[in-house]
């Protein structure tokens, strides 16, 4: 099987411990009628009562279900019911504090229910108290141990190293290691001082991905007698913060000690120079057994106060990395670098101090923690954005900032740019306000410098220039942002502006607390327009590498640079996508390297496909674009008659095209970094490759064709035949419109059409003649002349066909014109039947119909206008039953096919049109459906187009908002994402029709259904014009298809994330299981004309060098368009046997029908007459007792399939027991 369809139990909601409580009316000390100032504000928060309830019984019946989840069963996040019975002999008492916190709820919080659901959030996501004891015993042991450690005699960094090496520890030192001709020295002296810091000592704690470990920071004060004034050069300070840390970890290690954990490195961001000790517990059930608690202990070696170096040393300006005479370029990651040793306890205090003066500090900080950890910008064990692991100071130094504001820069006209917020602000606002700083703040331009009491230490001239973006702690001691890049925090903008918007729309249906802070937004598939995998393991980097700490990050640092600066306007967003970094034995030096490294765009799609980047004029001396773009760049004259410096890139179809940004990635890694094209991965040629008939067949279709071929040779066929016939004058009425409804014809058919010519039938193999046919409808001008009888109407258009076809065969643009007479199976004369099939020249085939409004009008008629007839006439009078239920099937058709269908077309255009990837995004996602045997035959293609509407029209309409799919792949994940989350049950509302941007409301619910549609279907997709959304959904699909699409959707996307770890297999995705299929019926693929375009198309089957050459088709073997012998079977089948078994096929290629018995019909049943399916008695020796028992005929039925197929079915396997 290609895909696991085992359903999992769906997780129980975060808000789900939030219990409902009842208050009644408060008893103060007011006289009655003295207005107390909060009923008002009581009542439209949405809840309180003023009234004592006087369904006390019924209340006291229903006590329990009023413990339910508030979230989930009321909007409002209070109990409806208000009141509560007496308790005791007394009513309940609102006490002024409880009606002043309803008030705040709804004020300082975007509902209450958000507020409840935060408050029930908060105890999941941070540390159980009655767990915190064990690790209090064991800090305790810990600081014992280390407080108690014996001073090391000072040696040779390598002979130091090469002690601990006996015992199994190895010293991390930072590249270049220490050499032979070092001439300082390593040692050790028990700690100055040990302290926890940090979240934990705070006690804001918050629960990270993936199980992720709460962290507890223990810093170790290293003495400073360990240091020489000039340790801050060539990384001697961390030499000698490396062989502190070795040391500490062989005292921690040794068993004689009792400590009983395991002793692990690990090195944020994969820079050996932040390596810290990781302590995790051993479950033994002892006092200091702190497994239970899923927290892990991190010692960080720290400089003593005051520090040992000379602060002007450590500026962002200053080189300390000086291996040779020639380098003097300064060094400010790693100036940051050691003052980070620096910054723990201002941190701890800086935090604390926020705590006491802003309440809500901590929640706020948690719900940013939380939202960030949901994004990527953290620890995880899934890719996380590059650059912020290891951040935690930054989150509280962005709060921190909002309260106290920034620091008002030196020089003249130079004030602080933002004054502080309030501290009375709620968690939520605080929450909101980051968002809002993150949105709207230039990370480039501008420099934060968080209000300060002493002022800050280096000048703002000295960051910028040295850094990307700068955000200087309180503390005055580091950049927060140092390391990050530019391209990171783009990402965290667009983040930022997505959640405001979600915050912002108050008519989103969605649930926004879970899509804020509960649902992981880390999907690969569904979160990036493309995404890339590169080896860099083969990069070279012209810039020193040093500074950075590691090649790798090096090579990040600058492709992130390089990838920002060379995609401009074409990106909202760039992301570089990094495992984090792992636990390492104490036995290993250094970080594995992770060489493969992930790069995330999310589209402009304005600009984003753009043919043509143009640079300076031919005059400009400025040089920088040519050095950029290498061989790339030219010299290109314009329009205007300007030259300019241009790159180009040169594309051939609209694949190519959408493929640019891809091209960029791959042109810009082998430039500046000599990665060849075959180190980069990337997905979309395979999903390219599933809408792409087979090369073999298209070229020959196309070789011997001479018109142009696609959606765009189709319009302008379909334009052509237009004009023809408004031209004609042989007509008896003038025609107004020709209204397009194909899917051809609107960019949304699966492969683009391609006309095939009558004289292709002597070279195109049987299984490859399937000749697609474009619907179209005629509407003429109106006229009084029209026969009153729909039977006569329906005549009237058959000599309107004829007239038509021969005003077409008198010009020279068309082939042959026939009047097409019923489908074979409906034989109702008041339904519209007949057609005109027209076939083009150049091979285009069109199917025409007539619209007359007025059948319409004698529908109703006959449905409506009978109230004269007494009911008992109207139940014997079977012939007129019977002509009203004709009338019911006919109006159904006239609706759909007449009404809605040209509207539908012209929405689905303009959506075409409107969003680039719509088109392609709903052509993959009916490639996938009809893969999995469901298009067509029970969810419609247009039911398919609306809902793929959804995810480009559900967030922000019209696309203005940041989440609109740039890309078919992504936007097919959306549809995906959607589809095993929907719940059916809710229905769906999609403003398709709308003509502008002004917000749609959903059509009211409770509206009547449209006369003549079935209730089978369980998908309600609602549009302006179709308030009840069974247009499109009526025949299906029922319950059974619906639960089997939202398998199918779960398994995919579990599939598309496998795209995270370079797995995955593009066309697995369109590969249907066939294991749960009762039976499969096998066709014959030689003689099927759609066989070319099935998913696993054998060419082997069409490939005439495998048999006879002289062999050619006979003469009469012509072209017949739209006939599909296995979708005339499927449908005949569906038809016959809809009472005992239900049938799937893949309509676009498929090879197979795979049928699912009904099970009830399978349960022994009395005989009974016209029972509605092949039976066979019972044999008595199974049931005895019973008498004219029987149960299905499965043999007979199977035997029956196989004549009505006869010649078109291969075999029929059974797989049923």
């Amino acid at each position: 099987m290609a895909l696991n369809l085992k359903r999992k139990r769906p997780q129980a909601s975060a808000s789900a411990s939030i219990k409902r409580r009842q208050v009644n009316k408060p008893e103060s000390g007011l006289e009655d009628g003295q207005d107390t100032g909060f009923e008002d504000d009581a009542a439209s928060f949405g809840g309180f009562s003023t009234e004592q309830d006087e369904s006390v019984e019924s209340n006291e019946e229903a006590g329990d279900e009023d413990q339910q989840d508030a979230a989930g069963n009321n909007n409002s996040g209070l109990p409806d019911d208000t009141t509560n019975p007496k308790k005791g002999g007394k009513p309940v008492k609102i006490t002024g504090s409880e009606l002043r916190s309803a008030h705040e709820a709804r004020d300082l919080f975007m509902s209450s229910s958000f507020k409840l659901q935060t408050d029930a959030l908060f105890p999941n996501v941070r540390p159980k108290s009655s767990r915190i004891p064990a690790l209090d015993r064991f800090l305790f042991a810990l600081h014992s141990v280390l407080s108690s450690l014996s001073s090391r005699e000072i040696k040779h960094p390598l002979d130091a190293a090469s002690e601990l090496q006996e015992k199994g520890i190895a010293v991390p030192y930072p590249d270049p290691p220490p050499t032979k001709e070092t001439n300082w020295k390593v040692g050790f002296e028990k700690p100055a001082d040990v302290n926890v810091v940090g979240s934990w000592a705070n006690k804001c704690s918050v629960k990270g991905q993936d199980g992720m470990k709460f962290g507890v920071d223990l810093t170790v004060e290293m003495p400073a007698s360990l240091f020489q004034e000039k340790d801050y050069m060539n990384n001697r300070f961390f030499h000698k913060r490396a062989y502190y840390l070795a040391c500490i970890a062989s005292a921690v290690r040794d068993e004689k000690r009792g400590l009983n954990v395991t002793v692990h490195y690990h090195s944020t961001g994969g820079d050996p120079r932040l390596t810290t000790l990781i302590l995790l517990p051993v479950r033994d059930k002892s006092e200091t057994d702190f497994t239970s608690l899923n927290a892990e202990i991190r010692i960080i070696p720290t400089l003593t106060t005051p520090q040992p170096f000379p602060w002007h040393r450590l500026s962002p300006l200053q080189s300390n990395l000086r291996f040779s005479s020639e380098e003097q370029a300064p060094t400010p990651l790693y100036n940051n670098a050691i003052l980070l040793a620096c910054t723990p306890k201002p941190h701890l205090l800086a935090v604390r101090r926020l705590k006491s003066d802003v309440p809500a500090f901590v929640d706020a900080l948690t719900l940013l923690r939380i939202w960030a950890n949901q994004r990527g910008y953290g620890e995880g064990s899934r890719l996380c954005v590059h650059g912020f692991e290891g951040r935690g100071a930054w989150w509280s130094g962005l709060l921190e900032m909002l309260v106290r504001g920034e620091e008002q820069e030196k020089g003249p006209g130079r004030t602080g740019k933002r004054k502080p917020l309030g501290k009375g602000l709620s968690s939520y606002q605080m929450f909101r306000a980051a968002l809002d700083f993150m949105a709207k703040h230039n990370f480039e331009q501008e420099a934060v410098f968080v209000k300060s009491e002493a002022g800050h230490r280096y000048a703002a001239q000295e960051y910028r220039g040295q850094h990307e973006a700068v955000f200087v702690d309180s503390s005055s001691l580091v950049n927060l942002l140092a390391g990050v890049p530019l391209s990171s925090l783009d990402m965290l903008k667009h983040d930022a502006q997505l959640t405001l918007d979600l915050l912002n729309n108050s008519t989103a249906t969605s649930d926004t607390f879970s899509e804020t802070l509960l649902k992981d937004q880390r999907g690969i598939p569904s979160r990036f327009d493309a995404f890339i995998s590169v080896d860099i393991s083969s990069a070279k980097v012209d810039q020193p590498l040093t500074d950075q700490g590691s090649k790798v990050n090096a090579v990040l640092i600058s492709l992130a640079s390089v990838l920002r600066h060379g995609f401009g306007n074409r990106t909202k967003a760039l992301a570089i996508l990094r495992p984090t970094s792992t636990l390492r034995p104490v036995s290993e030096s250094h970080p594995p390297a992770s060489h493969v490294v992930s790069i995330g765009l999310i589209y402009d799609t304005e600009h984003a496909f753009k043919l043509v980047d143009h640079g300076p004029a031919v005059d400009d001396p400025d040089t920088s674009f040519t050095t950029f773009w290498g061989d790339k760049a030219e010299l290109r004259r314009f329009k205007d008659g300007s030259i300019v410096q241009s790159v180009v890139w040169d594309v051939k179809n609209f694949d190519e095209r959408a493929q640019i940004p891809v091209r960029i990635v791959e042109y810009l890694l082998d430039r500046h970094f000599s990665v060849p094209s075959k180190a980069v991965k990337t997905w979309q040629s395979p999903f390219d490759s599933v809408l792409r008939l087979p090369e073999s067949i298209s070229s020959m279709i196309q070789q011997n064709t001479g018109a142009a071929a696609g959606f765009k040779g189709a319009l302008t066929a379909f334009d052509e035949l237009v004009r023809t016939l408004r031209a004609s004058e042989d007509l008896p009425l003038s025609i107004l419109n020709v209204h397009p409804v194909s899917e051809y014809l609107r960019y949304t058919s699966v492969f683009s059409p391609l006309p095939v010519q009558q004289e292709l039938s002597y070279i195109l193999p049987k299984c490859a003649r399937y000749v697609p046919v474009f619907e179209v409808i005629l509407e003429f001008e109106k006229s009084g002349r029209w026969p009153d009888d729909l039977r006569a109407i329906q005549k009237i258009k058959l000599a309107f066909f004829e007239r038509i076809a021969a005003a077409l065969m008198q010009t020279n643009g068309f082939r042959r014109a026939s009047v097409v007479v019923g489908d074979g199976v409906t034989t109702s004369d008041i339904q519209d039947q007949a057609s005109l099939e027209v076939v083009t020249n150049q091979g285009w085939v069109f199917s025409a119909r007539i619209w007359h409004d007025r059948e319409a009008t004698l529908l109703d008629r006959i449905l409506n206008e009978r109230s004269h007839i007494s009911k008992k006439a109207r139940k014997n009078d079977e012939g007129q039953t019977k002509e009203r239920q004709l009338a019911l099937e006919a109006r159904e058709v006239y609706l759909r096919r007449f009404i809605h269908g040209p509207k539908h077309h012209r929405a689905i255009a303009n959506m075409s049109h409107r969003f680039s990837a719509y088109a392609a995004t709903t052509r993959l996602v009916k490639r996938w459906l009809s893969s999995h045997w469901l298009l067509h035959g029970y969810v419609s293609e247009e039911a398919v187009e609306i809902i793929c509407a959804s995810v480009f029209l559900g967030g922000r309409q019209y696309g203005v908002g940041p989440s609109v799919p740039g890309s078919k792949e992504r936007g097919f994940a959306r549809v995906v994402e959607f589809l095993k989350e929907w719940k059916i049950e809710e229905g769906l509302f999609i403003p398709l029709y709308a003509a502008n941007g002004t917000e749609q409301s959903p059509p009211d619910e409770t509206s009547k259904s449209s006369a003549g549609l079935h209730k089978a279907g369980a998908w309600r997709v609602r549009t302006e014009e179709d308030p009840d959304g069974r247009m499109w959904t009526s025949h299906g699909p029922d319950n059974t298809v619906a639960l089997r699409v939202r398998a199918l959707a779960r398994a995919t996307w579990d599939l598309l994330q496998a795209m995270e770890s370079q797995k995955l297999d593009v066309k697995s995705l369109f590969i249907h299981p066939t294991d749960d299929y009762d039976l499969l019926i096998k066709l014959e693929k030689n003689i099927l004309p759609r066989y070319y375009q099935n998913v696993r198309a054998d060419p082997r089957v069409w490939d005439r060098s495998s048999t006879y050459a002289n062999l050619q088709p006979a003469e009469d073997e012509a072209l017949r368009p739209g006939i599909d012998p296995a979708q005339l079977l499927f449908d005949d089948l569906q038809r016959v046997y809809q009472d005992s078994i239900k049938i799937f096929y893949d309509c676009v290629g498929g090879d197979t029908f795979g049928a699912v018995w009904d099970p009830s019909v399978r349960k022994p049943r009395p005989f009974r007459v016209l029972g509605g399916f092949s039976s066979i008695p019972v044999q008595k020796d199974e049931k005895p007792k019973d008498k004219g028992v029987v149960t299905l005929n499965d043999t007979a039925i199977v035997s029956e399939i196989q004549r009505f197929g006869a010649g078109l079915i291969a075999n029929v396997v059974s797989q049923s027991s």
